[in-house]
């Protein structure tokens, strides 16, 4: 059974970077055909995609969030890290991460979700 869980700190001050990290149990980063996404939503939103890292590293972000986004990971450690700059209140919401299945063409395994408040 794949986990994932979120860790980092619930409150950030604007302009400052966030960082989360998730970090996955279970399974591999490097499993094939699977990629690791960061999705978030804001209080009374929808959900928002934000990025992801696939099985070789690479990463692709949403075009909207790319000038302020990147996803890094730790194959030791079995962790990929999201890191927002120039954090605003806008960019209050809860945050996922995600894996994304090709066999199952949807997100097949989700963190809980971890509360960031950007506020000074």
């Amino acid at each position: 059974q794949v986990q994932l869980q979120e860790s980092g700190p619930g409150l950030v001050k604007p302009s400052q970077t966030l960082s989360l990290t998730c970090t996955v149990s279970g399974g591999s980063l490097s499993t094939k055909d699977v990629n690791w996404n960061w999705i978030r939503q804001p209080p009374g939103k929808g959900l928002e995609w934000m990025g992801f890292i696939d099985s070789n590293g690479n990463t692709h972000y949403s075009p909207s969030l790319k000038s302020r986004t990147s996803i890094s990971r730790d194959t030791s450690k079995n962790q990929f890290t999201l890191h927002l700059t120039s954090v605003t209140p806008g960019d209050t919401a809860v945050y996922y991460c995600a894996r994304w299945s090709v066999g199952v063409q949807g997100y097949d395994y989700w963190g809980q979700g971890t509360q960031v408040t950007v506020s000074s």
